[in-house]
């Protein structure tokens, strides 16, 4: 049997997922993160992306976080998410009405902070529609 770490990841308002994993990776501020049973403690910021958790059984469960923190301990990955949603759950019509409002609040400029908000859902948007064609992908 492969070695395996308990992983929590939890958004603002649920438990998304917790159990055992072969290994984890991750959208970290400075790129994608793996992590092993074993790893080093560490805690860093993660940006919007897909989590992908490899089960022991040998299927993938795939997260969409917003944001949030990870930290890492010697028997426990958490994931602690702005928001997070199921791949399951991922709905590319939504994903891509955000995506096509976000454009055009980026176009019009009503202020810098409106600018900031709108380039912060465009990349939520966006790595939504990312997670999505790789579910897509892996069922085929």
């Amino acid at each position: 049997m492969a070695m395996t770490i308990h992983v929590d990841v939890v958004s603002a308002e649920e438990s998304i997922f917790s159990g055992l994993a072969e290994f984890v990776v991750l959208p970290g501020e400075a790129g994608e993160l793996g992590i092993l049973p074993g790893h080093m403690p560490l805690m860093t910021r993660i940006k919007a992306g897909a989590v992908r958790i490899k089960l022991p059984n040998d299927k993938e469960e795939v997260i969409f976080v917003a944001s949030g923190m990870l930290e890492v301990q010697p028997n426990l990955i958490t994931v602690l998410a702005d928001t997070a949603i199921r791949g399951a759950d991922l709905d590319e019509a939504r994903a891509m009405e955000a995506k096509k409002a976000a454009g055009e609040a980026m176009a019009n400029r009503a202020s810098a902070m409106d600018y900031g908000r709108a380039q912060a859902e465009l990349a939520e948007a966006t790595a939504q529609l990312a997670a999505i064609d790789r579910l897509r992908k892996r069922r085929h």
